[in-house]
């Protein structure tokens, strides 16, 4: 049995426009795929300027990489922006770099397939949107202009974007360091089981705060920030945005 969030079709609505908003008249691109062994626990690591990084799990002790350069400058030379790639047995970690001196428009598009059980301890972008799909260890995820969406998936999600939504759908948020969810401009949607044991922090400092699941106050009431327990009470879960709403919804079980 896996679960699936009963607001899916959010999450779909929002890739559809990314997809929609990200279009590209592109004058070049260069497409680089590899695949490396990883150990089952190992850690993987990606850091990212400009561009989508897309996540998607699988059952294979083994990552496989896709990256997709593009520019829509003709003068532009795709070969200046390098891409890193340092793999370990036990840990793989991805950097894109660019020239320091030199304004060079490309874009580097990833996507990637890891191991179910690999913890993405670190993975960021600037100006993209991260999306991550079924991983049973999703650590910091780090975007400025753009969202983040993690899809079915466990760990101790740390989420921060500047500009952008965020959308968590977690089966599991993991042992005492919980999940976190947080934007500046944009609001932040949480998707987690109708049982879960958790203490809530929720801060919406120009929006609004709703949940589908039963919250019990705690503590004193303060403007524009809640308190409050999920069931008994248990891991922590922090969600905040400064414009934007915040919204607490099920998951819902599907065979």
């Amino acid at each position: 049995m896996s679960l699936r969030s009963a607001v899916r079709p959010f999450g779909v609505l929002v890739l559809a426009a990314l997809a929609f908003a990200g279009t590209r008249c592109l004058a070049g691109n260069t497409e680089f795929m590899q695949r490396y062994h990883l150990k089952p626990g190992g850690s993987f690591e990606l850091s990212n300027v400009n561009g989508t990084v897309r996540i998607e799990a699988w059952d294979e002790d083994v990552v496989e990489v896709r990256a997709v350069k593009s520019s829509t400058d003709k003068n532009s030379n795709l070969d200046l922006v390098s891409i890193d790639i340092d793999s370990k047995p036990d840990a793989l970690s991805i950097s894109t770099h660019y020239p320091q001196e030199k304004g060079v428009e490309v874009a580097v598009d990833y996507t990637i397939h890891v191991p179910r059980k690999a913890l993405l301890s670190h993975v960021n972008t600037v100006n993209g949107t991260l999306s991550v799909m079924e991983s049973d260890s999703v650590g910091d995820l780090h975007t400025v202009n753009g969202n983040i969406e993690v899809y079915g998936s466990s760990g101790n999600v740390h989420a921060h974007t500047t500009n952008g939504n965020v959308y968590l759908e977690l089966k599991n948020p993991s042992d005492a360091r919980g999940a976190q969810a947080e934007t500046t401009n944009g609001s932040v949607m949480l998707a987690i089981p109708a049982n879960i044991q958790a203490n809530l922090e929720a801060r919406c400092m120009n929006g609004s705060f709703t949940s589908d699941l039963p919250v019990e106050m705690q503590g004193a009431v303060q403007p524009r920030v809640l308190h409050g327990k999920l069931g008994h009470g248990g891991v922590p879960i922090r969600l905040g945005t400064v414009n934007g709403a915040i919204r607490v919804v099920a998951l819902r079980a599907a065979i």
